[in-house]
This record gives C-alpha cells, structure tokens and sequence, in this order.
C-alpha cells in the first residue's frame, strides 16, 4: 500500500474558488463521467466506549490515520482510475493512500476542498459512553440539523463548499471521466449538488461501507 509520493500535485483550488456558472445545468457538451469514491478502511479500531471528549480526541487521531494494512481496492476501482482524465483526492493521509492504492503510480492532484465535514459531538455528560459509530451519527445529526459547529465548519458553510467543488467537478468533465476519492458525507453533499446540475448516478458499487463508489452521468 505504501508507494512513492512524487505522484502527488497540490491542487489549485482555494476555498473560494468562483463556481463556473449558475447552479442548474450549464450548456456544453460533456465528455466524461464523475466518479465519487470513499477512501478505505482506516487503522483505528471502533470497538471502543468514548464519552464525548474521548470521542473528540478519537475523531482527531482518525483525521490524522492511514489506512489498515492489507486492504486491496476493488477491481472496479482499478478500471476506474486507469479510464480517468483527472483524478482528485482529499488531503488525509486514508483518502492520500486510497487514491496510491487505486491509480498505482499514476499522479493525482490533492485538493484540500474535498476533506470531510467536521463532527463536533454535543457536550453530554461524561458518564456517559458510546461507540464512535453512535457517536458520529449523533454529532451529525446536531451539526445539520441544530448547527452546532462549534465554531468550526458549519453546514452552510460545507453545503457552499460542495456546490462549489460540484460546479468545478462538472468543468472538469467537459474532457474525460473525473474520479474524486474523498469521503462518505462530503461525497454526498458533492452528489446533492451535481443532481441540482442534472447529474444522475447511474451506478453505485459497494453501498456505503469503504472503497465504495457511485458514477454520476448528465
């Protein structure tokens, strides 16, 4: 899993970036599909009780986690790579090595638009303790729907960042197939904001478990 990292290029993609044209789909002919992938399974085990600090400590150690050693990405991935004009990838270190893993060499640029929306949990007692997956449903949950961001990303704010990264995804596919290996909620809000533009999902592999993927069309 381990590969050299002189195929990796920083993307040119500040925050505010200006999106090409309105949200709805822009005239043009397009070329290529945009393939969202989520990276693979990181090396930190989940069979752990956390309160909510510890969770907070957890989610910082999981940013900063490569993957698992031993994984193989599927063979579908594979084909999807070799047939990709461009090929983005997150800046954590498990989506960096999901995109060495599947493009075997090839280079690929690292856009810091596409790291995960962040996970704040609520501030409940310490007595109280839940597996990191509960966890992650619960902060999610109170940063979409009751805004708490503590002061770090809000929802408005990774909703803007997404249809902005849509809009780019969809330039880039006026000339090949674009493959995007990132996250699985940040991928989601990608592909909200590529169906607002026309785009449909034509194939979904693997569900939502990791080195899934989905190929969108318009």
């Amino acid at each position: 899993m381990n590969m050299p990292t002189d195929s990796i290029r920083p993307a040119d993609s500040p925050i505010d970036a200006p999106v090409p044209g309105p949200s709805g789909a822009p005239a043009g002919p397009y070329r290529g599909a945009i393939f969202t992938v989520r990276h693979g399974r990181p090396n930190l085990s989940r069979k752990v009780l956390l309160n909510a600090a510890e969770y907070i400590d957890w989610w910082a150690r999981y940013e900063e986690t490569g993957l698992k050693p031993g994984q193989d990405p599927p063979a579908v991935l594979l084909d999807m790579a070799r047939g990709a004009s461009v090929i983005l990838s997150s800046p954590r270190i498990r989506a960096i090595e999901t995109a060495q893993a599947v493009t075997q060499g090839r280079a690929f640029d690292i856009d810091p638009m596409l790291i995960e929306a962040p996970l704040p949990p609520p501030h409940w007692p310490r007595w109280l303790r839940l597996a990191p997956f509960l966890w992650g449903i619960i902060a999610r949950f109170w940063w979409w729907f009751l805004n708490h961001h503590e002061g770090g990303e809000s929802r408005a704010q990774a909703e803007a960042r997404a249809d902005v990264m849509a809009a780019r995804l969809a330039e880039m596919a006026r000339e090949g197939d674009v493959m995007v290996v990132a996250h699985g909620f940040f991928n989601t809000l990608i592909r909200r904001y590529l169906k607002k533009r026309g785009w449909k999902v034509v194939e979904s592999q693997r569900g939502l478990t990791y080195w899934c993927s989905r190929r969108l069309e318009l």
